[in-house]
């Protein structure tokens, strides 16, 4: 799974676009969301296939920041301090959580600054579950 840094026109319409780029496409958006920071519309959102969307968005002039491979994760919902423990995992293995957010199938998407040092963390945190 991929995320995308997408920044949008802060006005209506944007996310429309967005939307409508992608679907021409047939590329679908895995979980993700949308904020205004200083003014600007910035997005992350999740795909299967991130040059897939990239291309979609760049076509009808959308700027992609970056495009990472990120973690999937799932947290025992039931349980408390889930995510501090797993954040709390990273943080020790000197991984820094540059994105976090949740897909539609409620699950953890982590994009870090070092791929391969949070997929070790993951994998052995997803091997307790």
């Amino acid at each position: 799974m991929y995320d995308l840094e997408i920044n949008l026109d802060n006005n209506p319409g944007a996310l429309a676009l967005m939307g409508r780029a992608l679907g021409e496409a047939k590329v679908s958006v895995e979980g993700g969301g949308a904020w205004v920071v200083q003014g600007q519309g910035v997005a992350h959102f999740l795909f299967e296939d991130g040059e897939a969307a990239r291309a979609a968005l760049e076509g009808v002039g959308i700027t992609v920041v970056t495009c990472r491979k990120v973690l999937v994760q799932r947290l025992k919902q039931a349980v408390p301090g889930q995510l501090g423990m797993l954040t709390g995992l990273m943080a020790a293995a000197g991984v820094n959580i540059e994105v976090l957010y949740s897909d539609h199938d409620n699950q953890l998407i982590l994009g870090v600054d070092d791929y391969e040092a949070g997929k070790i963390v993951s994998d052995q945190w997803m091997s307790q579950l």
